[in-house]
């Protein structure tokens, strides 16, 4: 498995665009775009509910290293999160990454997670099957019933709340458990 600790937007974006181009995961013939926005959080307003916003939180396996000292670590608790619509034949997928910061350095500064390929293809395959319930109207299969997508549990240490962005805003999959 790929030890990745560099955030990589391109490997997110080629994985979104084979799901649903070569794979066919959301055959409906309306185009879909994944883009980044490092700042939002998981509330939709009444507005953005309005105008056909939703939020799917994904638990994912990823591993950071500290841009200050480069140690790296891994963390069964990385958060993802996307918001998506459907409108007008075109679909829009936003996407955020949280990070983690240094134990060691503890220097408020955080680190964004590096992802396998593999990582990048489930949690992506997760958020598809949540389009294809909200937006389609298809059956979930996929459903385990809960909102955490944390299905492979990985242990790693501890999880640490206050090193965790997801935990300090609140968001944090770790409360799933």
């Amino acid at each position: 498995m790929s030890r990745s600790t560099d955030w990589a937007p391109s490997l997110w974006l080629e994985t979104f665009d084979e799901l649903l181009y070569e794979d066919n995961e959301l055959d409906y013939g309306d185009q879909w775009t994944l883009n980044f926005n490092y700042s939002q959080t998981d509330t939709v307003t009444k507005e953005e509910r309005k105008k056909g916003w939703k939020v799917y939180c994904h638990c994912a396996y990823g591993n950071f290293q500290c841009t200050s000292c480069s140690k790296t670590w891994p963390s069964a608790r990385v958060v993802v999160l996307f918001r998506y619509r459907l409108r007008g034949g075109r679909g829009t997928v936003i996407m955020r990454p949280f990070g983690q910061t240094c134990r060691r350095c503890r220097d408020d500064e955080f680190d964004l997670p590096g992802f396998s390929k593999k990582e990048v293809e489930h949690a992506l395959q997760r958020l598809l099957a949540k389009i294809r319930k909200n937006c389609y109207g298809e059956e979930d299969d996929d459903d385990d019933g809960g909102s955490s997508a944390c299905s492979t549990k990985v242990w790693t240490k501890p999880h640490e709340k206050s090193l965790c962005e997801a935990c300090i805003m609140g968001i944090c999959c770790q409360d799933d458990d």
